[in-house]
């Protein structure tokens, strides 16, 4: 089901398993893709600075909501999203409806390991390029305080307990720790909204997954850009350092005095680099 706005599109998508998602496009209908994947506990709105862009002009961008998160279907059985063979079939199910081309997919945060998961179960061949933004590729005992930050495990306790405040408490911490500088009142609250919409248990199963990407990482060709602040402390940079010494084709953007979300407090020269990279895949 499409439904048309006087700003967006607006999709129903029928994911892995048959689960609905939420989808919206901005921009040119027949502009070079860019499809957005959002972060843990998070929704398509953290995208404004992009689909409110010059970027609109010319891409076509297109945001979803993860399955669980914002608008899209939330059961709250674990298996829904501790089955890696579900992400993927989500991202495809969406290239497929809409009739993407060759997108660039943006990957911020845990968005890393959906489109990990994509090129594992789908292969290269659909995607354009990919920009990592502050992504993660390895989850697990191992990355915690190594390439995982402890703004980000230190609240995972309180953001995945069964107790309402305990949940505001643990996700209104997340989401100070966000930027290294405070971001505008309201772009905190959006952020804070959206975080609430997931339930505490579907925050818990998205962790139960023990994720490892460097297999998909050392085969890719298409053109990799990693976004990353210098000052992330949910995903630290050497995530970023990882992924480029696993992956040969990745190339850094490294954003010196920026936090876990270089698209929010940089988006200037973070929408510059986008479109870069964008024009680059719609010139092959």
């Amino acid at each position: 089901m499409t439904t048309v706005t006087q700003t967006r599109t607006i999709h129903e998508v029928r994911g892995g398993g048959g689960l609905r998602l939420h989808v919206r496009e901005w921009g040119r209908p027949d502009g070079p893709p860019i499809l957005l994947l959002h972060g843990w506990s998070q929704s398509h709105l953290c995208w404004a600075k992009q689909y409110q862009s010059a970027l609109a002009e010319e891409f076509r961008l297109v945001a979803y909501d993860l399955r669980g998160h914002g608008m899209s279907e939330a059961p709250l059985q674990p298996e829904h999203y501790t089955n890696g063979r579900l992400w993927p079939d989500d991202l495809a199910a969406i290239i497929d409806q809409l009739g993407l081309d060759r997108p660039v997919l943006v990957g911020w945060s845990y968005g890393g390991f959906i489109i990990c998961d994509y090129l594992r179960a789908h292969g290269q061949d659909r995607i354009g390029a990919i920009d990592f933004a502050g992504a993660a590729t390895t989850l697990g005992e191992t990355a915690f305080g190594t390439l995982i930050g402890p703004d980000f495990f230190d609240n995972v306790p309180d953001a995945t307990a069964d107790d309402l405040p305990t949940n505001i408490r643990g996700m209104r911490a997340l989401v100070q720790a966000f930027p290294a500088n405070p971001l505008p009142p309201e772009e905190v609250e959006t952020l804070l909204g959206s975080s609430m919409t997931v339930p505490a248990r579907i925050r818990a199963s998205l962790v139960a997954r023990e994720i490892n990407c460097d297999d998909v990482l050392r085969t890719l060709h298409m053109p990799v850009l990693v976004s990353q602040g210098r000052a992330d402390t949910v995903i630290l940079p050497a995530m970023a350092e990882h992924i480029l010494a696993t992956c040969p084709v990745a190339e850094p953007s490294w954003y010196d005095g920026v936090g876990h979300t270089t698209f929010l407090e940089d988006p200037d020269r973070f929408n510059h680099e986008l479109a870069a990279l964008t024009r680059r895949v719609a010139r092959w």
